[in-house]
């Protein structure tokens, strides 16, 4: 039975996007690996985000003040699996108890599965589809700027190419597709 690796960031929902930033920075010593206005990452050590920073003021203008719990805290937490094989191993055991991903995105970075408990947390499993060091160049891109979000991918088909012989390694290459929209489950629509 396939488990999580490592647990790999969290990723908070803020109506104080630059004092959080600076407060994490500061903190942990941390560094900014993409930073725009709705979304920033950063890491303090060889992982390629730790943290991430959604800016509800541009996201959700108007839905509250900086200090209404709402949607500000944790929106999720991620776990990152060992190998692609060992993912899609866990997607079928848990599809197999009626438990179904929200949404399967292919971050560039990261091919995720997005999940929500009885409680309606989010969490996300994903493996890896680059090196730390090339997940940080592709974050300084032009192209992860105009879709830092990713696209969608079918996991059942991944599943099928992959029985099919299909190398692991092409199949952790991103798509090209329309940028994902962010479903209403993830707390960020």
């Amino acid at each position: 039975m396939a488990k999580p690796a490592k647990f790999a960031h969290v990723v908070y929902m803020t109506r104080r996007y630059d004092e959080m930033i600076a407060w994490y920075r500061n903190v942990f010593e941390a560094e900014v690996v993409h930073q725009d206005p709705a979304l920033a990452f950063l890491t303090y050590d060889d992982e390629h985000h730790r943290f991430a920073f959604a800016n509800l003021d541009l996201l959700k203008p108007g839905d509250g003040s900086p200090d209404d719990r709402g949607q500000i805290g944790v929106n999720h937490v991620a776990y990152t699996y060992g190998s692609l094989a060992d993912l899609l191993d866990t997607y079928q055991r848990l599809k197999r108890t009626g438990i179904a991903p929200y949404w399967p995105v292919h971050h560039g970075t990261t091919l995720s599965l997005y999940y929500t408990d009885p409680d309606g947390n989010r969490m996300e499993l994903q493996v890896d589809c680059c090196t730390v060091e090339q997940a940080r160049t592709l974050m300084a891109t032009e192209d992860f700027a105009a879709n830092p979000v990713g696209v969608t991918f079918d996991p059942d088909l991944l599943i099928a190419r992959l029985e099919q012989g299909e190398e692991a390694e092409t199949l952790l290459v991103q798509p090209v597709g329309t940028p994902s929209p962010i479903p209403a489950a993830h707390g960020m629509t």
